[in-house]
This record gives C-alpha cells, sequence and structure tokens, in this order.
C-alpha cells in the first residue's frame, strides 16, 4: 500500500503527516513563485491545496513560520547549487559572481533573506528560531569549508567572507530600484542613478574588496 497522503486527505501516521506537512510546503513554494512575498495569502494557499485553513496551522503556527521554512529549504538549495559549482581555485571575482547569481537565480532565497531578520523572525516561536538559526550555522560552515579551497583561505577567513557576503547581498540586492518608467522616458541623470543602484555590480565589486581584504590580513591563530 502506498505510503503517499493526498494533500487534502486526512494524516494519520507520522509518516502520513510528514508527508502532508512536505506537500503543504511544495505548494507553498509554487504559490510564492506566483504571488510573491506581499500578496501571499494563507487563505489563498488553502484554497490552492484543498484544505481548512485552519489545517494550515496545524503545521505552521503562522505565515512567518511557512516563511522562515521556505527560507531554510531555499538556503539549502542555494548552498547545494553553489557548492556544485566552485571550482577548485577561483579568483574573488568569479566567486562574488557566482554567489550572485546562483543567490538570485532561486526565486526564493532571496526575496525572504531580505526580509528574515525584521519581518518573518519576529512572528516565530523562541524554539522555531533558535532551530533555524542552528540550519543557518550548520551551511555557513558547509559553504565556509568549500570556499576555503575556492579562496586559497583559511577556514576561519572563509567563514567571515560567507557571513559578510550574506550581509552584503542583502544591503545589495535592496538597492534595486524598478520603476514602472521605461529607462528611455527618463532625463539621462536619472537614469544614470538608477543604472548606479544595480545589485550586481554593487555587490560584485565591494565582495571583491571584502574578499581582498580577508586575504590581506594575517590567518587567525589556531
Amino acid at each position: 500500500m502506498s505510503s503517499v497522503v493526498a494533500i487534502n486527505q486526512r494524516a494519520r501516521s507520522a509518516e502520513q503527516k510528514a508527508l502532508r506537512r512536505q506537500a503543504v510546503l511544495d505548494a507553498a513554494e509554487l504559490y510564492f513563485h506566483e504571488a510573491g512575498y506581499e500578496a501571499f495569502s494563507m487563505a489563498q494557499l488553502a484554497k490552492k491545496t484543498g484544505v481548512a485553513k485552519g489545517t494550515l496551522y496545524l503545521y505552521f503556527q503562522t505565515r512567518e513560520e511557512l516563511f522562515l521554512t521556505l527560507y531554510e529549504h531555499s538556503l539549502i538549495r542555494w548552498s547545494q547549487v553553489f557548492i556544485a559549482e566552485l571550482s577548485g581555485a577561483m579568483t574573488s571575482q568569479a566567486y562574488a559572481q557566482l554567489l550572485y547569481q546562483t543567490a538570485l537565480a532561486d526565486g526564493v532565497f532571496l526575496p525572504l533573506l531580505i526580509r528574515l531578520e525584521h519581518v518573518i523572525e519576529h512572528n516565530v516561536a523562541i524554539p522555531r528560531l533558535i532551530e533555524s538559526k542552528r540550519v543557518f550555522i550548520q551551511q555557513v560552515e558547509i559553504v565556509a569549508q568549500r570556499s576555503a579551497t575556492a579562496l586559497r583561505l583559511s577556514t576561519a577567513q572563509a567563514s567571515e567572507v560567507v557571513k559578510t557576503m550574506g550581509v552584503l547581498l542583502i544591503g545589495a540586492t535592496q538597492t534595486d530600484q524598478s520603476p514602472s518608467l521605461d529607462n528611455e522616458a527618463l532625463p539621462v541623470d536619472v537614469q544614470h542613478l538608477i543604472a548606479s543602484f544595480s545589485s550586481e555590480p554593487l555587490f560584485i565589486k565591494n565582495a571583491v574588496r571584502i574578499i581582498e581584504g580577508v586575504r590581506a590580513e594575517a590567518p587567525p591563530p589556531i
């Protein structure tokens, strides 16, 4: 007998509940790609999954807890993709470009990352938040170990780089300005202003500076 439980069927065993929870997450991710963060509605998700809205809260206490879980999954997915594409030795610029492009390619990771600290984490129970922080620590360690080889840094230096890249990524992507007006209709000085705040060149330029600065420092004592 198959252990798969339809999303709109009652889950009874622990295994069935885990499968139902994953099915809700899969549906939520698809819906997030359609609606984005602001328009995402638990009521609409319930309609899409064919379950009562209250049933969703059996698996996720708040909308933000659902987002936190989606973020964790996207973080792990991004780190796996990024690590798989790291080469044995990379320039600082190639590393920064790869990090930016793989993060941007995941339609869930960045939109949730930039809202994580100031929005999402404020409506999540402390035990669940602690669990999430441990997921983050684990992924940072995994990425740092591979980054140390790619950038020819110590593990401690690579860990510092990875953490700083996360902060820089949040700041740089929030500078993107996407006006509804066609740039051709804008004055040249305004076009230049918008172009100067494009997140990719801002991120890569400053990421290279950070990596080179860390490399220039003496390795920390063991």
